[in-house]
């Protein structure tokens, strides 16, 4: 292992926070080495933390886009909604379906942008891979897999149970 890595890990939480801020390159490598990972796992090496970024950026675009086309789409949809002479109830129901089902696409879109801003926010501070519950690791493969995840296995299948 690194030594720079292993001094930085070994670091107080306390003493820390007491450093001079750094950027640039110093930064974003200090950052990558105190990114918290399993026993098991081997440290984040900058070009898997900026896969996971490249990664993350590329879905707030994808994400970006379709918000925009749901948002459009449920924008028409009740513009248009009050047209046509001698609608009957069937069709009255499958315009409401039609405006359901394009606000819970944009609702979705929207859930899942603020997520993947929120993770890459959270890159950047240097909290991304705390658990948000135990403030523990959650894993380098599980972020990997979902970028976007706060939580750990254990406290994710706790909430989900409850």
């Amino acid at each position: 292992m690194d030594p720079a890595v292993v001094a930085t890990a070994e670091v107080p939480e306390a003493e820390a926070r007491a450093r001079p801020a750094r950027t640039g390159r110093a930064h974003r490598a200090a950052a990558v080495a105190a990114l918290p990972v399993k026993a098991s796992e081997d440290a984040w090496t900058p070009e898997e933390l900026a896969e996971v970024r490249v990664e993350l950026e590329a879905e707030v675009a994808r994400l970006g886009g379709e918000l925009l086309a749901a948002t459009t789409a449920f924008s028409s949809l009740v513009a248009n909604g009050g047209e046509g002479a001698g609608d009957d109830q069937v069709d009255h129901g499958a315009a409401t379906l039609g405006r359901e089902q394009e606000m819970t696409i944009a609702n979705n879109a929207r859930d899942l942008l603020e997520q993947t801003q929120r993770a890459l926010v959270r890159m950047t501070s240097g909290a991304y891979g705390t658990c948000e519950a135990c403030a523990g690791p959650v894993g380098k493969a599980r972020l990997q897999a979902f970028p976007r995840v706060t939580q750990c296995v254990a406290c994710k299948s706790r909430g989900e149970r409850r």
